[in-house]
């Protein structure tokens, strides 16, 4: 299990956990960042992501994006 920050650029994972805060587990949730989802990193710029989950495209920052592990 590696942090989102750590995958690839343009393949695929699979959410395998999400750390943090309640109150931050519920905002990933809301993004659609589910446990079990599949997201594809479209771009990575000093650990801030773009990211393809359920047909969007998704900004985040390095911070929040520690917190997913896939």
């Amino acid at each position: 299990m590696l942090p989102l920050t750590m995958a690839s650029q343009g393949e695929p994972v699979i959410i395998k956990k999400i750390g943090g805060k309640q109150e931050t587990k519920k905002f990933l949730e809301t993004l659609g960042f589910v446990v079990g989802g599949t997201i594809t990193v479209v771009s990575e710029i000093n650990g801030n992501m773009i990211v393809n989950v359920k047909d969007s495209r998704v900004a985040i920052g390095k911070d929040m994006a520690n917190k997913i592990m896939v």
